[in-house]
């Protein structure tokens, strides 16, 4: 289960930097092009990817 979370956490870490990057109009061709909405979403899916791989990683 502790894999299963860290490739999803590396995955959404990866999509939201794809939507970051696209939303300020650094990655061109597609809806999301130029859209800060986009920005926004992708910089708290970033977020969220790290906190989850953090929390996954954490010493017991």
């Amino acid at each position: 289960m502790k894999i299963t979370l860290q490739i999803f956490s590396v995955l959404l870490l990866l999509a939201g930097l794809v939507f970051f990057l696209q939303g300020i109009n650094v990655i061109p061709g597609s809806f999301m092009t130029g859209d800060p909405q986009w920005a926004i979403n992708g910089a708290i899916a970033m977020v969220i990817g790290i906190g989850l791989f953090v929390w996954v990683n954490r010493g017991k």
